[in-house]
């Protein structure tokens, strides 16, 4: 083999190399809107969790689903389910997706929800089961998933009762989540309208899954207004974000039981403005944790985690817009990408893994009324 030859084949090795190594970098990004305004639904991009850049895939067909505001996919990442943010005379549904390889979606069926404005959606561990919970309607529907990744009708829709002191927010039960543990042995139901985390025991091998548990519930201050939950990668902790309160509940967890340790505001200290939290999450090492706040703070907290599951605050960042909902970190924990529903636009910020804060990089995706951001 000559000089030139083996110039010419090296750089062939290089250039599919790099190939390999671009595309490797590259993971679908799902976004879940409200329709109405121009939105096509479901976007789906591919981003590069190197570059922090996205490009558009595809979308669903406008007819397909009507405000698909929160979504979710299956352990096999084979099916998506994205809710039908709907009530009145067009009930509140779920609908059913597959996914291809490169992230495109294809509609396959939907079921009513069981209430009205489903807002969020999940999936049990082993994929069997699906819950959502109907903000409107104050209740939330559990579905079997059959074998081909669609819903059969709800197996189980309970209904809570109550209100709270917010006269304008808290007048009758809202649900806001549906969450599993680790373990996939209990469901955490945050209520905005009761000040409640409600907590179910789950058998997905029961007809009907859930049950009370031996603690019912975990009452959040009056008119705090519970919204999304998570749980800390040790398993040992839950975090509560409170919508109308802008704070941030600290549990210590075992065993389907929740013992609050702290409470903590989500915006800075002295700040007098409106509040209207919405998302928390954390990082895959458990180091930080972030949360999104509406009103007229429009930021994202950041704060560290504590080995005893406490939050000390770090700081904020400006969400880039107005009116952040759902935001997520990409995998790999280098960007924190962020939904920010009244200004049409997602943010990509970096992260810095050593101090936890963000830093805009000058990307955005320009979309309609997003809400939801997932990666698969």
């Amino acid at each position: 083999m000559n000089r030139t030859t083996f110039f010419r084949l090296s750089l062939t090795v290089i250039f599919f190399v790099s190939c390999l190594w671009v595309n490797a970098q590259e993971v679908p990004l799902f976004v879940g809107t409200y329709t109405g305004t121009g939105s096509k639904g479901i976007y789906t991009y591919m981003f590069n969790t190197r570059t922090g850049k996205a490009r558009l895939v595809s979308h669903t067909d406008s007819g397909s689903v009507e405000n698909p505001s929160f979504l979710a996919l299956a352990p096999d990442k084979q099916h998506l389910y994205a809710v039908t943010e709907t009530g009145g005379r067009t009930q509140g549904a779920v609908s059913a997706f597959s996914v291809d390889p490169d992230g495109t979606l294809l509609f396959l069926d939907k079921v009513g929800s069981g209430g009205d404005h489903p807002c969020h959606v999940s999936v049990s561990k082993d994929g069997k089961w699906v819950m959502a919970g109907n903000y409107s309607g104050g209740s939330f529907g559990v579905f079997p998933v059959k074998g081909d990744g669609t819903l059969e009708p709800a197996r189980q829709v309970i209904q809570h009762e109550g209100k709270g002191p917010n006269t304008a927010r808290q007048e009758k039960a809202h649900v806001h989540a549906t969450i599993l543990d680790p373990a996939n042995r209990f469901v955490f139901v945050p209520d905005l309208g009761t000040d409640k985390v409600y907590i179910y025991r789950f058998d997905g091998q029961a007809i009907e899954p859930l049950k009370e548990a031996a603690q019912p519930f975990v009452a959040s201050a009056p008119g705090s207004g519970p919204r999304h939950f998570t749980f800390h990668p040790n398993g040992r902790f839950a975090y509560l974000m409170e919508e109308l309160g802008g704070t941030v509940n600290v549990y210590r967890y075992q065993d389907g039981k929740l013992t609050p340790i702290q409470n903590i505001s989500a915006h800075k200290e002295n700040f007098t403005g409106t509040r209207g939290s919405a998302d928390i999450h954390l990082s895959a090492d458990g180091k930080f944790l972030y949360a999104s706040n509406r009103g007229d703070a429009n930021t994202i907290a950041i704060f560290s985690v504590a080995a005893d599951g406490k939050l000390k605050w770090v700081g904020d960042q400006s969400s880039g817009g107005k009116a952040p909902r759902n935001f997520t970190l990409a995998p790999g924990g280098r960007f924190l990408l962020v939904a920010n529903q009244d200004t049409d636009n997602v943010v990509v910020m970096k992260r810095d893994a050593v101090s936890g804060k963000l830093t805009p990089t000058g990307e955005e995706l320009a979309v309609p009324r997003p809400v939801c951001l997932l990666f698969r």
